[in-house]
C-alpha cells in the first residue's frame, strides 16, 4: 500500500470519500448511474488495481452521479441552481422507518461455575494455540521482514505470492490490459481487517468499517458540530448497498488470493509429505537399535560394575574401621596426657604444663606433634566428638590454674625486682639524684641511676613468664593484678616506716586479732599512730619523710624500667601458642607461621593498652600522695616549729620528692604541693612570732653597754651584706638534703648573757659597714641572726618572699618601736634595771639605729633578687617606708640631746645672770665662774661619749646644732650682763676666753668663741652706784629648781609622761661623766 493510502486508512474523515476508490483515477462514466447500480468486479478491481500501480496524485473532478459526490453532504447555495445540481438536491437520506426494526432477545443470566467442566476440558487447548501463534509470530518475525502493514496480512494469507511494489513510472495502457486477469492485490483491503486485535464490536473499528454509517438518525442539535455548523451528513446502514459490495468485494479477494497460493504450494507440500513418511521410518529403526544397546549396557553392567562397587565397599569399610581403632587409641592418649596435665599443676611445673596442653590440644584438633614422628594420617580431628565434652570443662580449668601460676610467677618476678631495687639504693643517693635534677642545682653532678641497670637473669625470667601468659590467654588479666599489686606495694613502702600502732608491737602496722570490735580496733590503732607520729623527734620524723620519699621514688623509677623492659621483650618473643579450648576452631599452624608479626603486635598492644604507663605511675605518686598528705597532716604542728635549717630541709625534701613525681607521671601533686605551701606560710607567720619575742626579750634585758662584734657576728654581717648580689652557701646548706645538718653555730642565735661579764673593755671591736664603724650593743647584734634567717628563708624558697617580707619587717619594726619605748621613753630604767638614762645610751641606740639603716640597701637588693616580679614594687616599698621610719627614730634621738644641752645651757645662762660679776672680781680675780666651767666640761664629756659611739658625721651634725643653740644663748646673755667695774668686765671677758679655750677644738664650733670674746670685750663700764652684795654661788638646788623649768616640755618620741626620770638622768649622767673624765 503507498503512502497515501496509508494516509487515507489514517484519517476518518477520507474513509467515507474515497476509501477504497480513489478519485484521482477514476473515469467519468459515460451514462448516469442511480444508487442502487452494481459496480463489475472487474472494474472495481482495475479501479484498486490502477490505483495500487500508480503513484500519481493528479486530480480529476468526479461525476454527480459518483459514489463520493455522493457520499458528500449536500452543499447549500443561495441563488439560482444548476441543472445539475436540482437531481442531487431531490434526494432524501433514509429515515428509521425504512429500515426494519431489530427485535432484541432477553439474555438470560448465566452462573459462571457452569462454564468450569467446558474451560477445564478446553484450558489446555487455548493454552496450546496462544503457545503454537506465539511461535509463529517469532518464526514471522526473524524469517520475512516485512512492513508493519504487510505483516498483518502474513497471518492470514502467508503463503500468497508478494506483490510488487508500486512503481512511480507510468504503465502503458497494454501491459494493463494484459494483467487484468491477475486477482486484485491484498493491498486493496483496508489494513483494519488485518488487525491482530480486530473487535467489531469496538465502536472505532465498526465506525471505520461501517464508513460512518449511520443506525438511525440524530436530533438537529445532534448534526451540529462544536462550533455550531451542521456536520456533514451520514449514510444509512440499512440501505448502503456499496457497503455490502465491498465487504464482498474483500471477502472475494482473500479467497481468490488463496486458491492461488494452495494451488502454487501443493506441489511442494506432498514431496514433504514424502519426506516425512521416510524420516518416520527411520527415527522406528534407530529406537530399536537403542532399545537393543540399553539391554546389553544392563547386562554388562550386572556382571562387571555391581560387583565391582561391592569390592569398593568393603575396602572402604575396612579403611574405616582402621580410622576408628586410630581415633579409640588417640582418645586414650587425650586422657592420659589430660591426666598428666592435672598432676604437673599439682607439682606446679607450669611450662611442662602449659607445653603438655599445646600438644593436648594438638592432639584433640588431629594435628601431629612436632616433637614426634608419628604420621599426621593416624590422628584424626575430635573436637566435635561428644565424649570429650565433659573433658573440656576440666581443661579449661587447667588452664585457669595454668594461667594463675603465670601470674603469680609474673608478679613475684616483677616485685621482687622492685624490692631489691628499692633495698639495694640508698637514701642519699636517691636524693643526690634528685638535686641533679632540680633547675636550680643544675651544677652538681649527675646522681646514681642504679634504677636503669637490668640484668640478664631478669630479662629471661620476665620472658618466660610472658610467654606462658600469652599461651594462657592471661595477659590482661596478669597486667590488671600487677596494677593492684603496685597500689599495694606504694602503701606498703610507706606503711614500713610509720611508728608503731599498737602499744605493744615495736613492728609496722599490724592487725589485732584480740579486739573484739574490728572498727574501735582500727580506730585505736589511728590514734595511737598519730600521737606516736607527734611524738617523734625532728630528726627521726626527717629521717622517716627520707626513707619513705626514696623508696618511693625508687620505686616508681624501677616501675618504669619494668614497663619498659616488658614492651622491649615482648618485641622480641616468637609467635606463641595459644592455649585455647580444643572444642573450639583453632588456626592451622602454616597459617600461624605464616602471620607471627600480627600476634606479636597484638600481644603488645595488649600490654600497652593495660599497662599504660602514664596512667600507671599516675595512679601509683596519686596513692603515695594521697598517703604522705595523711602523715604530713598529723605533724603540722610540730613541722610549725623545727628550726629554720630542719624546716628548709623538710621543704627541700618535699619539693625534690613533688618534683619527681611530676616527672614521671606528668601529675603536679596539687595536694601534696598544697599541704606543704600551708605549713611554709604558717611556719613563716609562727618563725616571725617568734624572733619578734626573741627580739623584744633581748631589749628588755639589754643593759645598753657597748659589745664587742665577734667573729660569729661578722661572719652574720659578711652574709648579709653578700647577700645583695648573690646567696651565700650557708643560706643553701638546707637544700642540701644528701648531707647531715649541720650544729647552730650558737644557742638560738643569741650571744652569751649579759650577765656574764660586765666589765668594760679599753676599746670595743666595732661592726664596719661600708667603712663606717659602728658599736653596738648586744640587742642590735643579736638582730643580725633573725635577718640572716630570714634571708636565707628567702633564698631556700624564693616563692615565699611574699610572706617572708612583711613578717622580717615586723621584726625590725619592733626592734624600732621597743628601742624608742626603752630609751626615749625611759623604760630601761623600769624594765632593764638601769638607773638613768644617760647619753651614751642615747648614743649607743642612735649608732644600732645607723647599723640597721646602713644595711637597708642590701636587704632590699638581697630581697629584691628573690621576690617576684608581679609584687616587686610592693614588697621593696616596706623597706622605703621602715627605712625612713628608722630616720625619723634617730631624728628624734638627736633632738633629744640637742634638747639636754639646751636646756642644761639655759639653766647655766640663768645662773651666770644671777652673778655680780663686780663682787665676783673682789673675791677672785683670776678665777673664772662655776658655771662656766660646769658648761664646758659637760659639753666637752658630751663630745667625748658621742665621739666614741657615733659616726664623726652624726658627732658634728649634733655638735653643730649644740653650738648654734649656745651662740643664740649665749650671746644674747653676755650682751645682756651689767658691768660695774673693770675687774668685773675682766671676770666676764675670762669666762668668755674659758669658752673658747675648751670648745673651740671641737668641730661645728666655728667661731663662737671669737664673738663672746668680742661681745664682752665690746660693753662699757657703768659707775658702781651702790654696794650691791654679791649673789650667792649657784648651787645644786637651783640646778635643779632651773631643770624643772625644762621639765613640763614633753619627749618627742615618749609614749608615756617620763619627763621627771629624764631631768633626773641627765643630771646624774654629768655627775657619772665628771667621774670618769
Amino acid at each position: 500500500m503507498s503512502e497515501d493510502g496509508a494516509d487515507l486508512l489514517d484519517s476518518p474523515s477520507s474513509l467515507h470519500s474515497a476509501y477504497p476508490f480513489p478519485s484521482s483515477y477514476q473515469r467519468r462514466p459515460s451514462r448516469r448511474l442511480s444508487n442502487d447500480s452494481t459496480i463489475s468486479i472487474a472494474s472495481i478491481g482495475g479501479s484498486l488495481d490502477i490505483n495500487a500501480q500508480r503513484g500519481s496524485h493528479s486530480l480529476r473532478e468526479a461525476g454527480q452521479n459518483a459514489i463520493s459526490t455522493l457520499l458528500q453532504p449536500p452543499i447549500i447555495r443561495t441563488g439560482l441552481l444548476t441543472p445539475a445540481a436540482s437531481t442531487s438536491s431531490t434526494y432524501r437520506a433514509p429515515t428509521t422507518r425504512d429500515i426494519p426494526p431489530v427485535t432484541l432477545t432477553n439474555i438470560p443470566n448465566v452462573d459462571p461455575s457452569a462454564f468450569k467442566h467446558y474451560i477445564s476440558r478446553l484450558g489446555p487447548l487455548f493454552d496450546n494455540l496462544h503457545r503454537l501463534r506465539r511461535d509463529t509470530k517469532s518464526t514471522q518475525q526473524t524469517h520475512v521482514p516485512t512492513s508493519p502493514v504487510l505483516s498483518r496480512h502474513n497471518s492470514a494469507a502467508s503463503l500468497l505470492s508478494p506483490t510488487d511494489s508500486p512503481q512511480p513510472t507510468r504503465r502503458s495502457s497494454a501491459y494493463a490490459r494484459r494483467r487484468l486477469n491477475e486477482p486484485t492485490p491484498l493491498s486493496t483491503i483496508p489494513s483494519v481487517y488485518f488487525d491482530e486485535n480486530f473487535q467489531l464490536e469496538n465502536p472505532r473499528t465498526f465506525d471505520v468499517v461501517s464508513e460512518r454509517a449511520e443506525i438511525a438518525p440524530g436530533s438537529a442539535k445532534q448534526e451540529q458540530s462544536a462550533n455550531g455548523l451542521p456536520l456533514p451528513p451520514r449514510k444509512a446502514l440499512a440501505s448502503n448497498a456499496i457497503l455490502q459490495e465491498k465487504l464482498s468485494w474483500y471477502l472475494d479477494t482473500v479467497e481468490v488470493h488463496l486458491i492461488q497460493s494452495i494451488s502454487s504450494a501443493s506441489t511442494s507440500f506432498f514431496a514433504a509429505l514424502g519426506s516425512l513418511r521416510d524420516l518416520e521410518q527411520e527415527a522406528s529403526d534407530s529406537v530399536a537399535r537403542i532399545q537393543k544397546l540399553r539391554a546389553g549396557l544392563a547386562k554388562l553392567d550386572q556382571d562387571m560394575a555391581i560387583r565391582g562397587l561391592d569390592v569398593a565397599n568393603l575396602r572402604r569399610r575396612y579403611q574405616n574401621m582402621q580410622k576408628l581403632a586410630n581415633a579409640v587409641d588417640q582418645v586414650a592418649r587425650v586422657v592420659q596426657d589430660a591426666k598428666d596435665c592435672e598432676e604437673l599443676v599439682e607439682k606446679g611445673e607450669y611450662d611442662a604444663a602449659a607445653s603438655a596442653m599445646l600438644r593436648l590440644d594438638r592432639l584433640i584438633a588431629g594435628q601431629p606433634n612436632l616433637s614426634s614422628d608419628a604420621p599426621a594420617a593416624e590422628l584424626h580431628d575430635l573436637r566435635s566428638l561428644h565424649a570429650l565434652q565433659g573433658l573440656s570443662d576440666s581443661m579449661n580449668q587447667l588452664r585457669f590454674r595454668i594461667g594463675r601460676g603465670f601470674e603469680s610467677r609474673f608478679l613475684e618476678t616483677l616485685l621482687s625486682d622492685l624490692r631489691r631495687h628499692i633495698d639495694h639504693v640508698p637514701p642519699k643517693d636517691t636524693m643526690r639524684r634528685w638535686a641533679s635534677t632540680s633547675m636550680r642545682l643544675r651544677g652538681l653532678q649527675s646522681g646514681p641511676t642504679a634504677y636503669m641497670e637490668i640484668d640478664e637473669q631478669f630479662r629471661k625470667d620476665l620472658l618466660a613468664s610472658l610467654h606462658g601468659l600469652s599461651n594462657s590467654g592471661q595477659t590482661a588479666q596478669a597486667t590488671a593484678d600487677f596494677r593492684e599489686a603496685i597500689m599495694r606495694e606504694m602503701k606498703h613502702l610507706i606503711r614500713k616506716h610509720l611508728p608503731s600502732s599498737n602499744d605493744d608491737d615495736n613492728e609496722s602496722v599490724t592487725s589485732v586479732a584480740t579486739r573484739t570490735s574490728k572498727a574501735a580496733s582500727q580506730q585505736e590503732k589511728s590514734i595511737i599512730l598519730a600521737r606516736n607520729l607527734r611524738a617523734m623527734d625532728e630528726e627521726t620524723a626527717e629521717d622517716m619523710v627520707v626513707n619513705i620519699y626514696t623508696d618511693i621514688s625508687e620505686a616508681l623509677r624501677r616501675l618504669s624500667i619494668q614497663i619498659k623492659v616488658l614492651l622491649d621483650v615482648t618485641s622480641t618473643m616468637d609467635a606463641p601458642d595459644s592455649l585455647k579450648s580444643p572444642l573450639s576452631p583453632s588456626v592451622r599452624p602454616a597459617d600461624r607461621s605464616r602471620s607471627p608479626a600480627p600476634r606479636i603486635s597484638g600481644i603488645q598492644e595488649e600490654l600497652s593498652q593495660a599497662l599504660d604507663m602514664s596512667s600507671l605511675l599516675g595512679q601509683a605518686v596519686d596513692v603515695a600522695h594521697t598517703q604522705v598528705t595523711r602523715i604530713l597532716k598529723v605533724r603540722t604542728e610540730q613541722v610549725n616549729q623545727l628550726p629554720l635549717e630542719r624546716f628548709l630541709r623538710y621543704f627541700t625534701i618535699n619539693r625534690l620528692f613533688a618534683d619527681e613525681c611530676e616527672a614521671i607521671s606528668g601529675r603536679s601533686g596539687t595536694q601534696l604541693k598544697a599541704l606543704v605551701n600551708t605549713q611554709i606560710n604558717t611556719f613563716v607567720r609562727a618563725f616571725g612570732d617568734a624572733e619578734n619575742q626573741r627580739i623584744a626579750q633581748t631589749l628588755d634585758s639589754d643593759q645598753w653597754e657597748a659589745k664587742d662584734f665577734k667573729e660569729p657576728d661578722q661572719a652574720l654581717l659578711s652574709r648579709i651584706l653578700e647577700g645583695m648580689s648573690s646567696d651565700p652557701a650557708v643560706w643553701l646548706r638546707g637544700t642540701r638534703v644528701w648531707e647531715d645538718p649541720s650544729q647552730p653555730e650558737s644557742t638560738n642565735g643569741t650571744p652569751a648573757p649579759n650577765g656574764e661579764n660586765n666589765d668594760t673593755k679599753p676599746a670595743n671591736r666595732p661592726a664596719y659597714v661600708d667603712e663606717t664603724r659602728y658599736i653596738l650593743v648586744s640587742s642590735a647584734i643579736s638582730l643580725l641572726r633573725p635577718i640572716d634567717n630570714f634571708l636565707a628563708l628567702m633564698a631556700s624558697i624564693p616563692s615565699i618572699t611574699s610572706a617572708a617580707v612583711p613578717a622580717l619587717i615586723d621584726v625590725l619594726r619592733t626592734f624600732n618601736s621597743r628601742t624608742s619605748q626603752l630609751i626615749l621613753g625611759a623604760g630601761a630604767t623600769r624594765i632593764a634595771g638601769l638607773k638613768n638614762i644617760t647619753t651614751k645610751h642615747l648614743a649607743l641606740a642612735s649608732q644600732a639605729l645607723s647599723f640597721v639603716i646602713a644595711m637597708s640597701p642590701y636587704l632590699r637588693e638581697s630581697v629584691r633578687r628573690h621576690a617576684s616580679s608581679a609584687n616587686k614594687g610592693e614588697v621593696l616599698g616596706e623597706f622605703d617606708k621602715l627605712k625612713r621610719l628608722y630616720q625619723d627614730h634617730q631624728m628624734a634621738i638627736h633632738d633629744k640631746l640637742v634638747e639636754i644641752m639646751t636646756a642644761r645651757a639655759t639653766s647655766h645662762v640663768n645662773a651666770m645672770k644671777k652673778l655680780d660679776f663686780d663682787a665676783e672680781a673682789k673675791k677672785n680675780a683670776d678665777g673664772t665662774s662655776a658655771y662656766m666651767e660646769t658648761l664646758t666640761k659637760e659639753t666637752g664629756t658630751l663630745h667625748r661619749v658621742l665621739s666614741r659611739h657615733l659616726a664623726d658625721m652624726d658627732v658634728t651634725v649634733i655638735l653643730s646644732q649644740i653650738f648654734s643653740s649656745y651662740k643664740e644663748q649665749w650671746l644674747k646673755a653676755f650682751q645682756g650682763v651689767e658691768i660695774k667695774t673693770a675687774a668685773g668686765k675682766q671676770r666676764l671677758l675670762k669666762d668668755a676666753q674659758l669658752f673658747d679655750s675648751k670648745l673651740s677644738k671641737i668641730d661645728g664650733f666655728g667661731d663662737m668663741g671669737k664673738t663672746l670674746i668680742d661681745a664682752v670685750s665690746a660693753k662699757t663700764v657703768v659707775q658702781e652706784k651702790a654696794v650691791v652684795p654679791p649673789p650667792p654661788p649657784p648651787s645644786k638646788d637651783a640646778d635643779l629648781k632651773t631643770i624643772e623649768v625644762a621639765k613640763e616640755k614633753p619627749l618627742p618620741v615618749t609614749p608615756e609622761p617620763v619627763e621627771k626620770e629624764s631631768e633626773k638622768t641627765t643630771t646624774e649622767h654629768q655627775e657619772e661623766d665628771d667621774a670618769k673624765t
